[in-house]
């Protein structure tokens, strides 16, 4: 389509896999922020995210990527702030510095120190070398362990959401993180009281509802909800 300064030139492009919760944490943001855009679904198990045209838009072949324009941004952190800094509506992050500072640490510990150990490279590898009973109790280990650290930082800032009434930086993580360990991994998330409480608010939000897996255009069938 030619470029005639109409809406499809400058829609925002999100390309996504449905059960991926980096992808899933950028969805949420652009529901919370009330930006329309479209999805494109790039197939993880089919190696689309290996082909030529994908890694030109990303090297490293993950997804989300978020193309804006003349803007091509990967990593769902590195989104997340591009679009705080180019559409400020609906915030994603608290003026309250020490709460601020709280988001950022929630989110990292989530995509740092939880999400890496169960991603499809890394969980592969194991149930390849180690069989599929070692591989769930690696996944396991790595979810326990951050959701109690999860638990002490949050214990006095959480309400209704991770750092108060209001969802923000530290939710987007948190969400598609609470929902991949119950349903893909069976953890039993009344063992985590704090998160367990957030969570029920999370399925009670809409722009977190409409983002999840099962919602996706690319999800099985046997997945939607």
């Amino acid at each position: 389509m030619a470029n005639d300064g109409g809406e499809e030139s400058t829609k925002l492009k999100l390309y996504s896999y449905w059960r991926s919760s980096c992808s899933c944490r950028v969805r949420i943001a652009l529901n919370l922020k009330g930006l329309d855009h479209e999805y494109i679904a790039v197939n993880l198990l089919k190696g689309e995210h290996k082909s030529p045209e994908f890694l030109k838009l990303n090297p490293l072949g993950y997804v989300p990527v978020l193309v804006d324009g003349d803007t091509v941004v990967a990593d769902s952190f590195a989104i997340l702030l591009y679009l705080e800094e180019k559409y400020p509506q609906n915030p994603l992050l608290p003026q309250d510095l020490q709460r601020k500072a709280l988001n950022y640490q929630a989110a990292n510990l989530v995509s740092a120190n939880i999400q890496p150990h169960q991603n499809l490279a890394v969980i592969g590898y194991i149930k390849e070398k180690l069989g599929p009973d070692e591989m769930l109790a690696w996944v396991k280990h790595h979810l326990r362990n951050g959701f109690s650290a999860l638990e002490k930082l949050l214990e006095k800032h959480a309400g209704k959401y991770a750092t108060g009434d209001t969802p923000f930086l530290a939710d987007l993580f948190l969400a598609p993180q609470i929902d991949g360990a119950v349903k893909r991994f069976d953890i039993d998330m009344k063992e985590f009281p704090i998160l367990y409480k957030i969570n029920e608010s999370y399925k009670e939000h809409s722009a977190f509802q409409a983002a999840a897996p099962g919602k996706q255009p690319d999800a099985p069938s046997e997945a939607r909800e």
